[in-house]
């Protein structure tokens, strides 16, 4: 393995805002990404961090990464949510992926969490593919829900 997993750093997330806006890109939706460097560093390091970030590094390059977060469930108690797992495009096949997922999927295990919770876009087959021959159910019942910032205000207005 040429390439190590390590808790990401303040100055890293240069590297996690490219790789965030590089999945925007995978994902069809280039100009979605609203999230600065700056926000990522005051969010994610401050006195009460609101994620954590593993990252995959090869030859002092990031070139991967997975962004999770505690959730509380009220059937299961203590969650995470992985907002975000991505390898850079030139690196994919290399077992990166896995091993982000792995990290997170022991971390989760080592401190009690409960569940993990993701979504994963329906056409995205591949990645369906691999969590579901890791064991994880893609629920095809639930539909995500999402309260954009303008939505927001448009509801508090009224």
């Amino acid at each position: 393995m040429d390439f190590i997993i390590r808790l990401a750093r303040k100055k890293d997330m240069t590297s996690v805002h490219q790789l965030i806006t590089e999945l925007a890109v995978f994902e069809k939706e280039p100009d979605a990404v609203e999230v600065t460097v700056e926000d990522l560093e005051r969010d994610g390091f401050g006195l009460h961090p609101n994620f954590t970030v593993f990252v995959a590094e090869q030859e002092n390059t990031i070139v991967g990464m997975a962004l999770f977060y505690d959730r509380f469930s009220t059937w299961k108690g203590k969650t995470l949510h992985l907002e975000d797992l991505i390898v850079t495009q030139s690196k994919r096949g290399l077992g990166i992926g896995k091993a982000l997922y792995t990290e997170l999927m022991n971390y989760a295990f080592t401190n009690n969490y409960k569940r993990i919770a993701w979504e994963v876009l329906d056409w995205n087959q591949g990645a369906i593919d691999f969590y579901e021959s890791t064991g994880a159910s893609v629920l095809k019942e639930w539909r995500v829900v999402h309260m954009t910032h303008d939505n927001l205000i448009e509801f508090v207005k009224k």
